[in-house]
């Protein structure tokens, strides 16, 4: 029964990063949706407790993916896109420096 909880819990946390990372996007929404839907639909008849793990390794991978390095862009003109980056993307901005900092 543990290994069905955590198919579902993968299952749960992909459709979970699939509405952040394409927040306001119903064709990618969907698109990702049926996606995930289709591949779950697809392996729910595996039995081979190793070949799950495999499954489930790969999944919490793909989330990872998504979650880390899909950025959201919309055009907004001919020439022009609208990068619209999560919290979670944003990083502390620190400038290069030839010089390592000295400990104190």
């Amino acid at each position: 029964m543990g290994t069905r909880l955590e198919v579902l819990r993968v299952f749960k946390s992909l459709h979970r990063t699939r509405t952040a990372v394409f927040k306001d996007d119903h064709r990618a929404l969907t698109a990702a949706r049926l996606k995930i839907n289709e591949e779950f639909r697809k392996n729910k008849n595996e039995t081979a407790e190793d070949n799950i793990k495999k499954m489930i390794q790969m999944s919490t991978s793909v989330e990872t993916v998504l979650r880390q390095s899909v950025l959201q862009v919309e055009h907004v003109g001919e020439n022009e896109l609208l990068l619209r980056p999560r919290e979670s993307l944003l990083l502390e901005n620190v400038p290069y420096c030839d010089q390592p900092r000295k400990k104190s």
